[in-house]
């Protein structure tokens, strides 16, 4: 019997499949992989090593600390570092080599003042044109790079990021092609203001979706772990999801009708059956959103998740004439003989998204890497 409570599988070659993929999409733009929150929850440093193998020419994470990861797991490839920073922050990121996001003055300000001679600051001009969140206003973008290069940065990039690049149809399907008009009107200056500027705004939906959007290089996450970031099968975008989370039947008690498993009695047997005890819970990243309202793979089957989830456990409600007990392998997300489980069918259960579910499968899960 295998002793792990459950663990996460990481299949590397299909991850080099989905680089090369959406390296293909992006046409002859560079693809920086988004290997930020431990790889979508897939285990950043070996996942950026198969990214960069499977055609990617940089990466990209969210915060400094997981910059630092990266370079401590020996990865030299470029690092550009999206989020705000702060404090010693600016420091650090120009000690680890990594380039840098300014949307603002703070920005600025604090990675000119962190520069010197040995740790020159490079710097992606971060402009709003309609995600509402970080990034100046396309009319004082100029402005922006302009004080970054004054106080001694090199602009190398231009970028800003899409808000509904995932909506195909619907009301606000158009509205990436608005702010890719906001976004192309700018280019032509800061090409002729700085040379070799490199221009991006893709996520893995605007790559998937539009060519007219790869510029120089596309920023893909979602899309490089196998999920579609359209919500749909991942087959549909030639994507091969690189997880599969295993766990096993710890025990399996026979019931009778009327019997119930779990905290609240949510649910209760209607006849005699066989129930499962798997050993992962909402600690483990199995929402509580799951009670009652889910199916894992047993025996290359699907069963129910029954009663509400627990911080350790679920059950499953196997049926009257299981022959499964202690020590069956379970499949939460993957494939098992000819069923499989996405992060895609999880998410529409939760009326989430495949990135929650894969981000929040947690550290106490072992990572397993295999290809």
């Amino acid at each position: 019997m295998n002793e792990a409570r459950s663990t996460a599988v990481i299949d590397l070659q299909a991850l080099r499949h989905n680089a090369a993929r959406l390296a293909r999409a992006a046409g002859g733009a560079e693809l920086m992989a988004v290997v930020k929150a431990n790889g979508y929850g897939h285990g950043a440093v070996d996942c950026a090593f198969a990214a960069l193998d499977g055609g990617a020419g940089s990466l990209a994470v969210a915060s400094v600390e997981e910059a630092e990861e990266l370079r401590l797991g020996g990865l030299t490839a470029r690092v550009l570092i999206m989020s705000p920073l702060a404090g010693a922050g600016f420091t650090r990121a120009l000690a680890a080599g990594c380039e840098v996001v300014v949307g603002d003055g703070d920005g600025v300000e604090g990675i000119t003042a962190a520069a010197s001679p040995d740790r020159p600051a490079r710097v992606h001009v971060e402009v709003d044109t309609g995600m509402g969140r970080l990034g100046v206003a396309p009319d004082d973008a100029m402005q922006l790079a302009e004080a970054a290069a004054a106080g001694g940065a090199e602009v190398v990039g231009l970028m800003t990021h899409f808000a509904t690049a995932d909506e195909r149809e619907g009301p606000e399907a158009g509205f990436m092609r608005e702010q890719l008009v906001r976004f192309r009107q700018l280019i032509p200056a800061f090409r002729d203001r700085f040379p070799g500027i490199q221009v991006h705004a893709a996520n893995s939906a605007a790559t998937l979706r539009d060519p007219d959007a790869a510029f120089d290089m596309v920023r893909c996450g979602i899309a490089l772990y196998g999920c579609s970031p359209f919500g749909r099968d991942p087959s549909d975008d030639d994507l091969v999801p690189v997880m599969t989370w295993r766990s096993r039947l710890a025990t399996v008690k026979a019931f009778t009708s009327r019997m119930s498993a779990g905290y609240g009695r949510t649910w209760r047997a209607s006849r005699g059956t066989w129930v499962g005890i798997v050993p992962v819970g909402y600690a483990d990243g199995f929402s509580r959103d799951l009670s009652n309202n889910d199916e894992v793979l047993v025996g290359g089957r699907r069963v129910p998740v029954v009663g509400t989830v627990s911080m350790d456990l679920i059950a499953v409600d196997l049926g009257p004439e299981a022959e499964e007990r202690g020590g069956e392998e379970v499949v939460i997300l993957g494939r098992q003989g000819t069923e499989r489980i996405t992060a895609e069918e999880v998410a529409r259960r939760r009326a989430s998204i495949s990135y929650e579910v894969t981000c929040a499968v947690s550290p106490r899960v072992a990572r397993i890497t295999a290809g």
